[in-house]
């Protein structure tokens, strides 16, 4: 190979390296502090935060710092919106559904009960126009929104007893995050947020009948198969859930370009890594737990047409007391619907084939 051949392989082989923000260590010293609102025993939750810090002071060559919080070590979990929109931090790690009693509109920043999964949620945020239509409502809480991870498919949640028919929901305390309570409402269930810190208690304590949290492999770090024993699926309330990585808007605003491209370029990281991170860690979860006694059972076709039926009423009265939700779902739900068209033919043919095969 010729020295010029040489040369230009050399330059070739550099150049998806210039695709990644690098600053040099001339840039202005930046320390922020991100609060978030996940235990550190959601070990994928938060090392989303981790691997953030860890990648943007290696872009920027050590100059921007991030100082990365479990949730109560600043502020309660639930209050990293008002912490960081209020300015008191800059940064937060959390789901925009947790904030849906300020507007019912933030749930479609995390996701929406009968929604989309990861790769459909995801392509109406960066391609469908989500992002943009999504703005203003974070805005009007102080805050820039960088989708910074997804969990993939959550599962239905954990109860003490089975649940066959929707009059088994009557009367049941549940703890559930998002839109997913005001559906559960509807049909007699006692909807109730809490931190992921303070589910184990609860459950234990009897304050409540059941939980929904992420998945098999957080549900069972967080020790939910010692107190109940019956584990349902689908959550069709989080059929994927998007985290957010919330900025203060002033303090993005006030951010050198390059460290904003660097928080872009980092939270496109940290989406992917915790979405394959998921997919993997599941798998054996889901076989320790159904091997050490959990009773894993789907929903009754009943009870999930029962669901349907109250999302959708949900969605309608919700739309009726606030234009800016029936705005933002009828932008989602046209998406929803076209992405399924294409989905069914490509890629539910070829699952549902492959799962009859296979128990041939």
């Amino acid at each position: 190979m010729s020295m010029k051949r040489r040369g230009m392989f050399a330059a070739g082989g550099a150049l998806p390296l210039l695709a990644t923000p690098h600053l040099a260590s001339a840039q202005p010293q930046v320390v922020w502090r991100l609060a978030s609102s996940f235990p550190k025993s959601t070990d994928v939750l938060w090392g989303v935060s981790e691997l953030l810090t860890k990648r943007v002071a290696e872009l920027t060559n050590g100059a921007f710092q991030i100082k990365i919080f479990a949730a109560g070590e600043l502020v309660p979990g639930l209050q990293v919106l008002d912490a960081v929109g209020g300015g008191t931090i800059e940064m937060g790690h959390t789901a925009a559904y947790y904030y849906i009693g300020k507007d019912p509109t933030m749930g479609f920043g995390t996701e929406m009960p009968f929604g989309m999964n990861t790769r459909q949620h995801q392509a109406w945020i960066f391609q469908g126009g989500g992002k943009e239509i999504m703005a203003d409502v974070y805005r009007d809480q102080g805050v820039v929104a960088l989708p910074a991870n997804n969990t993939g498919a959550q599962m239905g949640g954990w109860f003490r007893r089975e649940l066959k028919t929707p009059d088994d929901l009557k009367g049941l305390k549940f703890r559930i995050g998002g839109t997913g309570g005001m559906v559960l409402n509807k049909l007699g269930v006692i909807a109730q947020q809490l931190a992921a810190s303070d589910i184990y208690p609860a459950l234990e304590r009897g304050v409540i009948d059941g939980a929904e949290w992420v998945g098999p492999h957080d549900d069972e770090k967080l020790g939910f198969n010692r107190v109940a024993q019956f584990y349902y699926y689908p959550g069709w309330w989080e059929p994927c859930s998007e985290g957010d990585i919330l900025i203060n808007t002033k303090a993005w605003d006030t951010l050198p370009k390059d460290y904003q491209h660097v928080l872009e370029t980092v939270t496109g990281e940290t989406n992917v890594w915790s979405q394959s991170r998921y997919d993997t860690l599941n798998v054996a979860a889901l076989r320790r737990l159904v091997a050490n006694g959990t009773q894993l059972r789907p929903y009754s076709r009943e009870i999930l047409a029962a669901c349907y039926k109250a999302t959708q009423e949900v969605y309608a009265e919700t739309g009726d007391k606030n234009p800016r939700f029936k705005k933002v779902h009828a932008h989602w739900d046209k998406f929803r619907r076209d992405t399924q068209s294409w989905f069914r033919v490509a890629e539910d043919s070829s699952a549902n084939f492959l799962s009859f095969a296979e128990r041939s």
